[in-house]
């Protein structure tokens, strides 16, 4: 029984830097957001920070990937990343994570960076910076690294570069794998909700995304009606309500997750990516959807105790016992 999850998306680093409202509001931010930026801003919003910043390897298919391998899962990733230390630290990371690397390098560009602003309410926004994450190219997108897998788990942020994105659709739906889209940010939903829709309906067998996603996506703030306008698009629908759980949506049926732990959050950075780590690590194992779904519960409540989107060795032990 195949029990590989491929994930796609941008390698990237996150620098995490903890501040308050009124630092956020001089970056123009939107606030839960991600705006796309180059190198020289970041450096500069760095350099009027009062707090030290944190580094931890990121990008969000990649810190699902990540999850999945600390689980004992089967996992590879798909990315592009540049020819210097930050991409070399990248790369090994996946490695000490169980993860097979499929990374192409870029001659031309650094390794991407994202700088995450986490607020006092533990809210992150984030600047990104693409960097070789951008290089790559639908051309480049082969049927061998999808080779093998159940689930290909594809990250909404792509859908920036359309030709690349729906290359990746194509070529990963031939391998008969499940093709997992994670939303991602709603600033990026808003921007290309209508292709967005159509390749759910076309390729997309099981769709993810929080409140604000979900809302941009199919106009509904009502949680349940916009759960029931998500599973139009693909045959399981999640629904992220942060502390208050999770909804999963298939064959007519909605469960509801209940959260783990108290509500509280140091930091949320991650806690999306997590979620769908636990998700489906379960899915591609063969558990029962509620069973994924509490599993994804104590991966976003084990990630948000944290600072970054890294859960430490004891947190990993807590989910294990779990499962």
């Amino acid at each position: 029984m195949r029990k590989l999850i491929v994930g796609i998306g941008a390698a990237l680093v996150d620098i995490l830097v903890s501040e308050d409202e009124a630092f956020l509001e001089k970056t123009g931010a939107a606030k839960g957001g991600m705006k796309l930026v180059d190198n020289l801003f970041i450096e500069n919003v760095l350099s009027k920070t009062a707090s030290k910043p944190f580094i931890v390897p990121g990008g969000s298919a990649c810190n699902t990937i990540i999850g999945i391998g600390q689980l004992g899962g089967e996992a590879r990733f798909i990315g592009k990343r540049g020819e210097d230390e930050l991409g070399m630290i990248f790369e090994n990371s996946l490695k000490k994570s169980n993860i097979e690397p499929k990374l192409l390098i870029s001659k031309d560009s650094p390794t991407g960076k994202v700088l995450s602003i986490i607020t006092p309410d533990a809210q992150r926004s984030m600047f990104t910076f693409l960097g070789a994450s951008s290089d790559l190219a639908g051309k480049e997108i082969i049927a061998s690294y999808f080779e093998g897998a159940k689930i290909v788990h594809i990250e909404g942020y792509l859908v920036v570069n359309q030709e690349l994105f729906l290359e990746i659709l194509k070529v990963s739906k031939k391998s008969g794998a499940k093709i997992c889209l994670d939303l991602s940010s709603f600033t990026i939903v808003e921007a290309s909700k209508e292709l967005l829709k159509e390749v759910a309906k076309e390729f997309v067998d099981i769709i993810i995304a929080n409140e604000d996603e979900a809302y941009a996506f199919t106009g509904y703030r009502e949680e349940l009606k916009a759960l029931e306008e998500l599973s139009k698009f693909s045959d399981i629908a999640v629904q992220k309500i942060g502390k208050r759980g999770s909804y999963i949506s298939h064959a007519g049926k909605v469960l509801h997750i209940s959260p783990m732990g108290n509500g509280k959050a140091l930091d949320t950075t991650g806690a999306g990516d997590l979620w769908a780590s636990g998700f489906l690590f379960g899915l591609a194992n063969g558990y029962s959807l509620e069973q994924c779904g509490k599993i994804g519960s104590a991966c976003g409540w084990e990630v948000c105790q944290v600072i970054g989107a890294n859960i430490p060795e004891d947190g990993w032990k807590r989910i294990k016992k779990l499962i």
